[in-house]
């Protein structure tokens, strides 16, 4: 919960690119959160964080497996991230206006 009181946001938590970058990462399917924190380049300890505010603000699952967790989106986290994999692209797209 210190985490959350230093975000005190929902915006300020998906402002960020690492947050953004791990809930785009779960769009391709569930997954272990060692592999998460490989593809997003976090540290184990720091995914974990933000998998639990992901949890608090309903976006993943956890699905236990003997002493695994696999981590999956929910519905209302799969629509976020595909909405934030969306803006990405255009975000991408844009150039700076050449002065006349």
């Amino acid at each position: 919960m210190k985490y959350l009181a230093k975000e005190k946001t929902v915006p300020r938590l998906f402002l960020r690119p690492k947050p953004v970058k791990l809930l785009v990462s779960l769009r391709s399917g569930p997954k272990y959160a060692t592999i998460l924190s490989k593809e997003v380049d976090l540290t184990y300890s720091h995914t974990v964080k933000l998998l639990d505010q992901f949890k608090i603000f309903g976006l993943v699952d956890f699905e236990k497996k003997g002493r695994i967790k696999i981590v999956k989106l929910t519905g209302e986290g799969e629509d976020l991230a595909h909405s934030v994999e969306g803006c990405l692209v255009k975000l991408t797209k844009l150039k700076p206006k050449s002065e006349k």
